[in-house]
């Protein structure tokens, strides 16, 4: 079976297609707001094509998003050119781990599906921390409980603003300088923004941990987890492909729940 699953963000859009278990072919688009299903459509037949896939071949599609009218979007994409109807990720559904929190209805899908994946596939407790458009650390308690988060700016965020507001700074290239003590404008941006967000992940996590009162395993994940994994050794894991493999989780528990209650329909009622 081919699953398509959709994770929308407000930056990125990541997309990936399983055969079963395994992740073969994904993509990572820019959000477009402007773009339409038929031109998302267009783009993903292409992508499809490249690998020897065809929008005909999904035989069945998950979706979690951030964006509402990219929901829409998306949702017309995979019921009108896959016929399909797609699983969309919410607190609504069988979302596997328990969201111990104090408004279920406020968790994202992704941030669902990255705790179903982290606790599924490493084990719990855990922390995973997403750099994103917003930098969230989701905690996830021993029992595989959602028991919490903490957000902060993205860094790209953080980024964008500080240059909106400081007519004298300029881009610069988000590397590593050699040292925190930087002698000119472009490694004074790029030591206080990477060993800034290094210093975030730390005392973040390290805050977390002792409030859990247990050590955590640190999963990294997201467009820029690389860049901040290199320089620390607070995340001892890193999945690119996480919130994915957790929608795929999360469309193999929700068939199979269907399955069991269309089974039941079906023997109380004779419905064939």
């Amino acid at each position: 079976m081919l699953l398509l699953a959709t994770d929308v963000g407000n930056t990125e859009i990541k997309l990936g297609v399983f055969a079963d278990e395994r992740l073969g072919a994904s993509w990572r688009w820019s959000s477009d707001r402007t773009k339409t299903a038929d031109e998302y459509a267009a783009l993903l037949a292409w992508a499809l094509e490249r690998d020897d896939l065809s929008l005909s071949a999904i035989e069945s599609a998950v979706l979690c998003s951030v964006v509402p009218g990219l929901t829409r979007t998306f949702q017309e994409l995979i019921r009108h050119f896959l016929r399909r109807e797609p699983l969309v990720v919410s607190a609504e559904i069988d979302t596997v781990v328990s969201l111990r929190v104090d408004n279920p209805q406020e968790v994202g899908g992704d941030r669902i599906a990255n705790a179903v994946a982290a606790s599924a596939l490493y084990g719990a407790p855990a922390i995973v921390v997403d750099f994103g458009t917003a930098t969230n650390f989701d905690v996830i308690s021993a029992d595989g409980a959602l028991v919490g988060a903490s957000f902060a700016p993205g860094l790209l965020t953080a980024v964008d603003g500080m240059l909106a507001r400081a007519a004298r700074l300029q881009r610069f290239d988000l590397v590593a300088p050699p040292k925190a003590i930087g002698t000119n404008t472009i490694a004074c941006l790029q030591s206080g923004t990477i060993y800034g967000y290094v210093g975030l992940v730390e005392g973040l996590v390290r805050r977390i941990k002792n409030e859990l009162g247990m050590d955590a395993q640190v999963i990294g994940t997201g467009g820029l987890v690389d860049l901040i994994a290199a320089e620390t050794g607070a995340i001892q894991l890193v999945d690119r492909d996480l919130t994915l493999k957790g929608l795929r989780l999360l469309a193999e528990r929700n068939q199979a729940s269907e399955g069991r209650r269309h089974a039941t329909r079906t023997r109380l009622t004779g419905e064939r």
